[in-house]
């Protein structure tokens, strides 16, 4: 379909409005850490070292009583201008049924040296803590890890990107079994008059019916949404909207992780 229209700032205020109320929802993921429990235990694990309090993340599990999820991010030192990487410090902890902090416990814990990073393009808006059903097999569940980033790669032209770690906790170990893939995306940029393009991708993630190794197939299901705007002699600016595309991806665990192609990676650059 193609619809004619005059070019106005407000077109690219309007997608840049989208952008920004998707970003928006960060805020509200971190409300759990307002009980002192990420300070607590980067106090107790590594009091010489910072800790990223504004990314910090924190969520009760609710498929185990008592238990608690904790995401300590602690930064490094980087010689880069406008460079910033992050160790993740992945912990389980089980809390007592009568509230006494004390006694909170870490049953599980994996330390991710250089497991984030940002630059003076790309930032990290958020992470948030996944609690959705990943039931992998009889003895494994898995909970995820969703980083927000947002950036720039031109003027006006908005980008952000949501992805998803998944972790199990079998046999007293916490483990990383799906590496960082890419969910949902939005970019796009204008020229001062009309030319230019939007692309919004969404993906859902499930657990499949078959299974590889031992545990679960995953699939991602993903819809892509572009439209494009040009300049046309004696009709002024087009916008045209393309067919949305759809697929499906199956991911196999491979004894170790499940094995992500490089185009379902995180794509900011």
């Amino acid at each position: 379909m193609q619809l004619p229209y005059r070019p106005s700032p407000m077109r690219l205020l309007r997608h840049t409005a989208i952008f920004v109320l998707w970003l928006s929802a960060a805020g509200l993921s971190q409300a759990a850490c307002e009980s002192g429990l990420a300070e607590r235990m980067h106090a107790k694990l590594h009091p010489n070292r910072p800790l990223d309090e504004r990314l910090a993340a924190c969520k009760i599990w609710p498929a185990f009583p008592g238990r608690s999820i904790v995401v300590l991010p602690l930064p490094r030192e980087t010689t880069d201008r406008g460079a910033k990487v992050f160790d993740l410090e992945i912990l389980l902890i089980q809390r007592p049924d009568n509230g006494n902090t004390e006694r909170d416990t870490v049953i599980g814990r994996l330390l991710q040296p250089e497991a984030l990073d940002e630059d003076a393009t790309t930032s990290i808006q958020d992470i948030r803590i996944d609690t959705s059903r990943y039931v992998l097999s009889p003895e494994a569940r898995a909970f995820g890890l969703r980083v927000r980033y947002r950036g720039t790669n031109a003027p006006g032209s908005p980008l952000a990107s949501e992805t998803v770690r998944l972790y199990v906790h079998h046999a007293k170990q916490l483990r990383q079994v799906l590496p960082e893939v890419e969910l949902d995306h939005d970019n796009g940029g204008w020229d001062s008059t009309c030319t230019g393009h939007f692309d919004k991708l969404r993906t859902m993630l499930s657990v499949g019916k078959g299974s590889s190794n031992g545990l679960a197939d995953l699939q991602l299901s993903r819809t892509l949404r572009q439209s494009r705007a040009q300049e046309q002699e004696d009709q002024g600016c087009i916008e045209k909207t393309l067919p949305p595309k759809f697929n499906t991806v199956t991911l196999r665990y491979d004894g170790e992780r499940y094995r992500v192609p490089k185009s379902l990676r995180q794509q900011i650059p």
